[in-house]
């Protein structure tokens, strides 16, 4: 039996940052570096459509479209379960629901194939929806482990362990994929690449589910008062969501930000979802480069990530939390312009310096943000249910017509571009809430 530990302890703060060391490896892993590889390899000899539902579909816009219903689906059921959470004080429980669920699903991707397409994206499907569910839950947790002065740095700590965790593991991937008889792998060339990959799926599933039971132990369940789960309650997540948008029209400044944040996460979650499918069809890697080079470019990002993360949080005491997300945003529209232009490799690490230099600091940033500006309330699994669901539809936006670009032009350059015009919105619209604040 764990000792309650009190909000603003070292401890809990550590033990709530270590759930991102525990889940960061399927960001990275799955959403960024192997599986985009992987699937890219499946399509290396045969042609890049394939028929499914009922059409032929390109092979990366495909998984643009299964990403944005994915991200569909959370956004509906976040406000629903988190309202519950809040309402039976055992969020707890649905953080490790979602954990297991998206471990579960990392694992089954190990029989990810064409020929059994739609198994294979129900894997996919389920292990993004445990992802983000369990961050609903992670995130509203925040308010309740740190005060105000706290929430920026262990926010910042949060994910600086989920990139030094997951390039930990990242690394153990790339050598079993390079080196697959090392492990017992047989095959030779993509054979054996592709097996060590497969492995690398369960890895993820088992490095989430073992680190993430330190956050566990140490978090509490959630409010102390525990009410009774009836029917009426499924309702309840939505009258909550209701609630909260009221409460937020009395906030103006809480209203503009989250208005500003709805528009350039949108292309700031699209493009970390992309990024190696676009690096895996339009940059020119030469012969046996790909693979390698890819990985390399997400390293590098997950390292730059780090200090990106430390820097901007240095930025924000000196310059505030608003004006350097607005920088923030004036290098990421840069970056989706100069992306039309990548064509070499050194092209394209140069790109995904910058894209980890402000990755990192625009999550940990926009989050902490939001919890800054909260109104006093218990209700802190709701708010933030609020903020992710408008995280989410954001996505659901964004992949959309990023999928949509991509099958009508059949390149994903034009769709990189098009992303610019959310970033220079969502700077119009932070300098509103600048002059709010």
């Amino acid at each position: 039996m764990s000792v309650q530990l009190q909000k603003g302890d070292k401890k809990l703060l550590t033990a709530w940052a270590f759930y991102d060391w525990a889940n960061s490896v399927y960001s990275l892993v799955i959403a960024s570096a192997v599986f985009p590889i992987f699937y890219d390899l499946l399509f290396d000899k045969r042609d890049k459509y394939i028929a499914v539902f009922g059409s032929n579909v390109k092979d990366t816009a495909l998984m643009s479209f299964v990403t944005a219903f994915a991200f569909l689906v959370v956004a509906f059921i976040s406000p629903l379960l988190s309202g519950i959470a809040d309402y039976s004080g055992n969020k707890k429980v649905f953080l490790k629901l979602f954990c297991y669920l998206g471990a579960l699903s990392c694992i089954g991707l190990y029989w990810f194939n064409l020929d059994d397409i739609y198994w294979s994206l129900v894997c996919y499907f389920f292990g993004l929806i445990g992802f983000w569910g369990s961050l609903v839950f992670y995130n509203s947790y925040l308010p309740d482990v740190a005060y105000p002065e706290q929430q920026d740095d262990i926010s910042a700590k949060g994910y600086s362990l989920g990139y030094i965790g997951s390039v930990i593991l990242l690394v153990f991937n790339l050598v079993m994929v390079m080196k697959p008889g090392w492990f017992g792998i047989e095959g030779e060339g993509n054979v054996a690449a592709e097996k060590a990959m497969r492995w690398s799926f369960v890895s993820v599933g088992v490095w989430w589910i073992l680190f993430s039971q330190y956050t566990y132990y140490h978090l509490p369940k959630g409010n102390k008062e525990r009410n009774k789960v009836t029917g009426d309650v499924m309702l309840n997540g939505f009258r909550e969501l209701r609630k909260v948008w009221g409460q937020l029209k009395q906030t103006t400044m809480l209203k503009r930000y989250l208005g500003a944040f709805f528009v350039y996460s949108m292309a700031v979650q699209t493009v970390m979802l992309v990024a190696t499918y676009f690096g895996a069809k339009e940059v020119q890697w030469g012969e046996g480069g790909k693979q390698m080079g890819l990985i390399v470019s997400i390293l590098l990002i997950q390292l730059v990530a780090v200090a990106g993360a430390m820097i901007t949080s240095a930025l924000s005491k000196k310059y505030g939390n608003i004006k350097t997300l607005i920088g923030i945003n004036a290098v990421w529209a840069v970056i989706c312009v100069a992306a039309f232009f990548v064509t070499l490799p050194i092209h394209f690490y140069v790109t995904a310096g910058f894209v980890g230099l402000v990755m990192g600091g625009i999550q940990s940033l926009s989050r902490s943000t939001y919890s800054k500006m909260l109104p006093e309330t218990q209700d802190t699994a709701s708010f933030f249910s609020f903020y992710d669901v408008t995280e989410k539809i954001g996505i659901v936006i964004g992949m959309v017509l990023y999928g949509a670009i991509d099958q009508y032009f059949g390149s994903m350059r034009y769709s990189v571009v098009f992303l610019t015009l959310f970033f220079v919105i969502g700077i119009f619209l932070l300098m509103r809430v600048l002059k709010k604040h």
